[in-house]
């Protein structure tokens, strides 16, 4: 049997997914909605009481692959905009009705200790398990002083979290922006705020993309577009690197992490776990595909925790940190070499055209003696950088194969090409 309960910044949760604070949190038909699908907790939409929320249409803009699939929504919607008193009874009835999910109140208040005191206490006194502080928005809000205004400043991070934490006695998850230059310095001015945890990341600043006829930033309203937030599977990358960061940084040791940022699959949600997040929030995929993804979601975790002997999550957890360094700590002398499978080749000629154009040159065409081509990769040219078999349209017809130098592993401190080392030396 694997279990797939967790504790997220000390709260018992029957799986790791929640629902993010977002459109499919903003009333309690969704969260019902998704609770019935599985999810395991929720982060109601950001509730806030001044000043008054107005939001635009449109809302939303995408990014599309080449192949015309979504890959990153772009929004500018604000926090909710339904009454602060309808939200908190739907609130109190979802935390009647199903004792067994999680559901958490997000908020965003103005730079004022009472503000954020009254409203913390406020969303508490609904029976929610803890409470997240939105300082990520990077739209509307921040122009009104909120949101990611407050969370690029580290002294502001620290301040709202301890007032939360003076104000109410429950878990604090605070919502960090990834529109900052180091993420670790604002989690570790949480941690000194008394933060149960961090949840990152919130949505990058962005302009989708430009109307060419119209001349004007998407989405327009009313012939004018504005920045707003990107997710989706596109910002994932951003979000795992962030989420190693923290959890592998000794100033942020110990801080829990609520991951958040394009996850799609139980894939997805796994690597964020093996670096360390304790669980992962949802919302791009949840609104492109529906509720019951999470279905999928759960069956593949366990499945993949099974198929490796892994019990729990808690067996999972972290597991890549140890292999997550610092360039500095790479070794210089491992080597890869490009191998080329004739068998399964079509002769398309891509990993050619990359590596003739943009790369290093080491694929030559020779002419087969029955006709045709085929792609030979010269060894002493060869990097090992893995674009010719990124490119390759064929499933494992070109691999990376390490190759014996006779090299022992060295590393940049070590590396006699070192100035620092030199210097040394001398």
């Amino acid at each position: 049997m694997i279990d797939l309960g967790c504790r997220i910044g000390g709260i018992e949760s029957i799986n790791p997914y929640w629902l993010a604070s977002a459109p499919p949190t903003d009333k309690k038909y969704n969260v019902e909605r998704a609770f019935r699908a599985g999810w395991g907790g929720a982060v109601w939409k950001t509730l806030g009481e001044d000043p008054p929320v107005v939001n635009v249409t449109s809302r939303y803009g995408v990014h599309k692959s080449a192949m015309g699939g979504i890959i990153g929504i772009n929004n500018n919607e604000l926090i909710s905009d339904r009454p602060l008193e309808v939200n908190l009874k739907e609130i109190e009835a979802m935390r009647r009705e199903w004792p067994d999910r999680v559901i958490i109140g997000s908020m965003m208040a103005p730079m004022d200790e009472q503000a954020w005191k009254d409203l913390a206490i406020r969303i508490a006194n609904t029976g929610v398990q803890g409470l997240e502080l939105n300082l990520g928005c990077p739209h509307g809000m921040c122009e009104r002083g909120m949101g990611s205004a407050i969370g690029q400043v580290p002294e502001f991070v620290e301040k709202t979290t301890r007032w939360v934490r003076e104000a109410v006695d429950l878990p604090v998850f605070t919502k960090l922006t990834p529109n900052i230059t180091d993420i670790v310095e604002v989690a570790e001015a949480a941690k000194q705020g008394g933060a149960t945890a961090v949840s990152l990341i919130n949505t990058v600043n962005s302009i989708i993309g430009v109307d060419l006829d119209a001349m004007a930033p998407k989405p327009m309203i009313d012939g004018k577009g504005t920045h707003g937030g990107y997710c989706g599977e596109a910002v994932k990358p951003i979000a795992l690197h962030m989420v190693a960061e923290i959890a592998r940084a000794e100033a942020t040791r110990g801080l829990e992490i609520s991951a958040i940022g394009g996850i799609t699959t139980w894939r997805d949600a796994a690597e964020f776990i093996a670096l360390g997040a304790s669980g992962v929030q949802v919302c791009t995929a949840a609104m492109l595909y529906g509720f019951r993804i999470v279905e999928d979601m759960i069956d593949g975790l366990v499945h993949y925790l099974a198929s490796h002997g892994y019990r729990s999550l808690d067996a999972l957890r972290g597991r890549a940190l140890p292999n997550t360094v610092d360039w500095n700590q790479l070794n210089l002398n491992y080597d890869l070499k490009a191998r080329i499978d004739e068998a399964s080749c079509i002769e398309c000629g891509r990993c050619h055209i990359a590596c003739e154009d943009t790369s290093h040159q080491a694929i030559r065409i020779e002419a087969k003696a029955e006709g045709g081509r085929r792609f030979v990769v010269v060894d002493e040219d060869c990097v090992g950088c893995n674009l010719c078999m990124m490119i390759c349209p064929v499933p494992d017809c070109i691999t990376m194969e390490p190759v014996d130098n006779g090299l022992p592993a060295i590393t940049w401190p070590e590396h006699p090409k070192n100035p620092a080392r030199k210097a040394a030396a001398e």
